[in-house]
């Protein structure tokens, strides 16, 4: 299989990713909004989604930050409405 060069490719994956990352994890991504240690919280898949994501990406793309921007994303923006300290 061809790695990914293109951004808006990964973006997509990353996308992906982060989307499974909250279907599967909401209750625990809430408390870690809630409690400020989302990403304590969440480090080790968060961790396994960044491995796959570097699996499948050309290493020019990885170096750009897009699956960290797709965590916020889909981590913390999607849930504006939690309550937190963050915001």
């Amino acid at each position: 299989m061809a790695l990914i060069d293109k951004p808006e490719r990964a973006r997509q994956l990353a996308r992906a990713i982060a989307s499974d990352l909250s279907m599967y994890h909401e209750k625990k991504i809430i408390e870690g909004i809630e409690r400020d240690s989302l990403f304590d919280l969440m480090r080790d898949e968060i961790e396994e989604g960044r491995a796959l994501y570097k699996t499948r990406v050309t290493p020019e793309i990885y170096g750009q930050g897009i699956y960290d921007r797709a965590l916020v994303d889909m981590l913390l923006k999607a849930r504006g409405n939690v309550k937190s300290k963050i915001w």
